[in-house]
This record gives structure tokens, sequence and C-alpha cells, in this order.
């Protein structure tokens, strides 16, 4: 071990003297790109080995006993979580953004191997997850380990783990742009000279690790056979309003039945409950098990009845109007059997369920047109295809992500119009009925959302503790004014008292110029007490509830100079609104800075 502490510090000695920090930065994106991606292959194919082993198995035989395979695969991660993790499983995009805006960029080197550990039993075993999210995760640890390896600051921290980002989706779908894109979407990234080459590095690193390990194996085995007719243009247009309408309901039912399985204590009931409920849905609806990339296939191939499986309503699938209900069924579904899932305390990730719900929407659609009797006829593949598209814009908050993603992943480049316009609209639709996604909402009433706006991401940025002031003379209600005047005012170099109680807590401040004119009368000393002269403060700052936001609204509507910081009930300090500018201004300036 001291050896290789040796070892690192020559190698960043002789890194220091002879290679530029850009250039640096550059090369650490390649390999981070590289580990993320082989992360994500790593992730794909150990689910895929744990899925083939219960197929071959006498579970998958006929008598469809698969659907007892999420309790057991549930089981399995509560018992690595309770005995080998020991700790709560978190999000992994909203992990993310959380360490970006809070912790300058740094995960725990847990986070590296837990999401390949997790991700495959919940989703093997039937879980309704995605692997994207453990995947990022994944690479995202690794980026911010290599990160502290190598001595780098925050925001370059902060730019590997969207580069690692960028590599597991690449490698994923590999589709390098709509990877890009997702990095400075998702994570309100600045698209600069300094950002730009290396997440295109990266992206393109994570997609030859693809293509090495995986070959030309893609996703979706889909050619596009029509292309836009701009005749088909409402029914995109309605398109765009029911993948809105459908993603609202996705973000929703998330959130709903978060809240239905909170007063579950014991993660031992979680477990069961949510393992039986995922269990009698994929007894009904067989497409909810595991990722649902087969589901998609099918319906792309037009192969409505392999896509369905084997249901309980086998003998009415004759009827086409069945089969639209089936459909339209599993975009109901999807969405519980997904949170029913996380609530269970399952691991994986949201991206993946919205495409297969958006791609069963877009399904329905496009064969309800076709079936209802008016002689319209439009391309199934293409709406199941621009169904993802609109679900992506409207559960993510990401159109360009939705757009490029589905052209690169098909080829579909001729379906840019109407994915432009179906996406749009969803987007449209959910952006101003929901302010936040599935990923920001709770950092958002954390006030530790990262967004595009720079002043909005600069205040998420700092820090209470950078601004708090504690060099303050305080004094008691009951204490005379000579006592104030000797014990406080000539011992300090502020114009401010706060009056403490005897358990610390903050009953007013004094204001020098409140006493300027008593403190020369010395027939007051004894007569006069500091609860006489105090003041109720005009706003309160509380440690831990307040964003920076708040914050700096306080100090506006006060018009206030100092502020208390009330912290666990007790008085802990003051931000003053100088040292409060002064570090905003210098936190801008890093922030921008190329």
């Amino acid at each position: 071990m001291p050896e290789l502490k040796l070892l690192l510090k020559r190698f960043l000695k002789w890194r220091y003297k002879n290679i530029s920090n850009k250039t640096f930065v550059q090369l650490l994106s390649v390999v981070v790109g590289l580990l993320a991606g082989l992360a994500a292959v790593f992730l794909k194919n150990v689910t895929y080995f744990i899925e083939s082993l219960l197929e071959k198995g006498i579970i998958f035989s006929e008598n469809q006993l698969y659907f007892v395979l999420p309790v057991i695969g549930l089981a399995l991660v509560y018992l690595y979580v309770k005995f080998v993790h020991k700790e709560k499983l978190e999000h992994a995009i909203s992990s993310i953004l959380f360490a970006l805006s809070r912790k300058r960029g740094l995960l725990s080197t847990k986070q590296i191997y837990t999401p390949l550990i997790t991700a495959p039993l919940t989703v093997g075993f039937g879980g309704s997850v995605g692997l994207l999210g453990p995947a990022v995760a994944a690479g995202s640890a690794l980026s911010s380990a290599m990160g502290r390896l190598v001595h780098v600051d925050a925001k370059t921290r902060s730019l590997l783990i969207a580069c690692a980002s960028t590599g597991a989706i690449a490698s994923i779908f590999q589709s390098p742009i709509a990877a890009i894109i997702f990095a400075v979407e998702v994570f309100s990234l600045d698209l600069t000279m300094l950002s730009v080459l290396p997440l295109l590095l990266a992206s393109i690193s994570g997609v030859l690790t693809s293509y090495f390990f995986l070959g030309n194996e893609v996703l979706f085995s889909f050619s596009l056979a029509e292309g836009f007719d701009l005749n088909d243009t409402l029914f995109y247009l309605l398109l765009g309003i029911g993948t809105g309408m459908a993603s609202i309901y996705f973000t929703r039912m998330y959130f709903g039945i978060l809240k239905l399985f909170r007063p579950f204590r014991s993660p031992k009931y979680k477990l069961l409950v949510g393992g039986i409920a995922i269990g009698i849905m994929l007894y009904f609806i067989p497409p909810l098990y595991g990722e649902g990339f087969g589901f998609i296939n099918n319906l792309l191939e037009g192969d409505h009845l392999k896509a369905l499986g084997s249901t309980p309503f086998d003998r009415f699938a004759d009827s086409i109007w069945v089969v639209i209900a089936l459909l339209f069924g599993i975009t109901i579904f999807k969405a519980i059997a997904m949170t029913t899932t996380f609530a269970a305390g399952g691991a994986g990730g949201v991206f993946i369920p919205t495409m297969v719900m958006g791609s069963a929407l877009g399904n329905v659609v496009a064969k309800v047109i076709n079936n209802i009797g008016f002689g319209f006829q439009v391309s199934e593949s293409n709406f199941t295809l621009i169904g993802m598209a609109g679900l992506i814009a409207g559960v993510i908050h990401a159109p360009l992500t939705a757009i490029f993603l589905i052209a690169e992943i098909t080829g579909g480049y001729q379906l840019f119009v109407p994915l432009m316009i179906t996406a749009s609209i969803s987007y449209l639709i959910t952006r101003n009925t929901l302010d936040y996604t599935i990923y920001t909402k709770d950092l958002a009433r954390q006030g530790a959302l990262l967004t595009h706006n720079k002043d909005q991401a600069v205040l998420t940025l700092m820090k209470l503790d950078d601004v708090i002031e504690r060099n303050f003379k305080s004094v008691n209600p009951e204490m005379t004014l000579g006592q104030m005047l000797h014990d406080a005012v000539s011992k300090s170099s502020r114009n401010l008292f706060p009056v403490l109680d005897g358990e610390k807590k903050l009953v007013g401040i004094v204001l020098l110029d409140d006493i300027r004119e008593l403190m020369f009368n010395a027939e007051l000393y004894e007569t006069t007490k500091v609860r006489n002269l105090m003041q109720t403060p005009p706003e309160q700052i509380f440690y831990g509830q307040d964003s920076m936001k708040t914050v700096m609204q306080k100090f506006q509507n006060s018009s206030a100079w100092n502020l208390p910081v009330i912290k666990d009930g007790k008085y802990d300090g003051f931000v003053s609104k100088s040292k409060l500018l002064t570090t905003y201004r210098r936190e801008l300036i890093n922030f921008t800075k190329e």
C-alpha cells in the first residue's frame, strides 16, 4: 500500500509538470467512459444470465409459476442490503444530482459495486425496473473515486460524473449523441468548450466498449419502413397529448405508491406486500416482467400476440379490441409495477420502464386509429417508437434526449418531424403541470436541485455554513445597560448583539444605533435592562430548512443587513448580506469560468 501511494505521488508530480489540466481531463474522460461502459455491459450480461437460468428451469414450465420470482429477488436484495450494504438504497440519478449540488461531486465507493449486485437481482428475478440508472450510478461512483485519487477539483469531478453517465448510456443504447444530450438536460450541465470534448470522448469510449463486448447486437432490431406522412400530423399531435397525460399519470402514480408503502415501517413487510403485488400483476400481464425490451421489439415487429405473451385472456386474443385493452393495461400497470418494485426494496432505474410504457401507448393509439372504422391507416411501428419519445420527454423532462435517442437506436432519422411534434407537446404539457420530475422533486424540496439557470445553480451550490458568522457578542435580556456596554459593546467590533435566554434561544437583537444616544447617560446604566432595548429581528434563517434561494429572498423582503440563524431551535450565528453577496459572486465566477 505505501508503495502504491508513492507511485501515485510520483505520477501526479510528473503529470503536473508534463500534462496540462485540460489534456488530463480529456484523458480521464476516456477512462471514465470506458469504465462506465464496462459497468453497463456487466449489468446487462449478469441480468440476462440470471433471466436465462430461470427460463431454462421448471419455473418457466407450463405451470407458469414465474410470478413467485419477484419475492425471491427482493428477498436477496434485502439480505444484501441488511448484511453487506448496511445503508438505505438510494435512487441512482437523484443521489448523483444531490452529490453534484451538496457533496462537491463526492459519491460513496459503495455505489460502485452495490448497483452491480442489487439491480441484476431485482430485474433478473422479474422486478419491473430498468438497468440504466444503476449503470449510471456505478459509472458515476467510479468517476468520483478516480477524481479523488488524482486530486481534481469539485468542478472537474462533476464533469467526470457527467462523462460517466454519458459513457453508460452510450454503451447501453449505442447512441452517443443522445448520451451527451442526456448529461446536459438531466444534470443541467453547461455545454461549453470545456465540457463538450470530454463528454464526446466519454461517449465514444462507452459506445466502443459496447461494440467490443457485444458486437453489432442492438436493443431494437428494427429498420424503418415508412417515413413521415404529412397527413398523419394530427395523429402525432394527439399522441403528444396522450403521452403528456400518461407522463403526468406515471409521475403521480410513482409518488402515490411510495406514499402508500410509507406506513410499513419494516422492510420485511414492504418486501412481502410488494413482492406479492408484483407477482399478481405478472400473472395477468407477463410483459411487466423485468425491463421489457423483448416486449418493445415484438411490438416493433408487429407481433402483438408474442408481445403480450401467455395470459389468462388468451382465448379472447382474436379480438383486436381485447388486444388493445391488454396493451393499454400494460400502459397503466407498468408504472404501478415499477414503483411497487422500488417501494418493496428493489433497485433499478426509471428510464427503461418509461420507454416500455410509451411503446405500449403509442401502439394502442395506432391500433385505435387503424381499427376505429374511419378508413385511416398509420404505421403502428412508427407510433410505437414515437410513443417512447413522448413518455421520455414528459416523465424525464428531457425532450432532446427523447428525440435523438429514438432516432439513433432505430436509425429512424426520417421520423425527426413527428418525434419533435410528439416530444415537444408531451414536454410542454407535463412541464406546465408538474414542476419537477421523479428525479428532482425531493431535491427541489431540499433546495438541492441544480438547474440551467446560472443564478439558481450558484445558489444551490452555495452552503449556509460558508456564510454564517459567529463572532457576535451575545447578551442576556436581564443584563443592565452598563453590563452590556462593559461586557459586549466594548469588546465587539460588530454593531449588532443577539439577545439569548438561558437555553441559548434567540429572544431578540440589540442594534448599536438604537443605544447610541443612551451609551453616555450613566444614569441609565443600572435602571435600563436589555429587554427594554431589544427588538425582534425582521426575519430568521432556519438551518437545514431554508435553501440559499430562500435566504436570499428573506434578505430581499426584509431589507436587513444581518439575519440570525436558528439551528435546532437555538441561536447559531448571523448571515450578513455583504458576505452572502461576496460568496455568491465568488461562486458565480467559479461556475462560469471556462
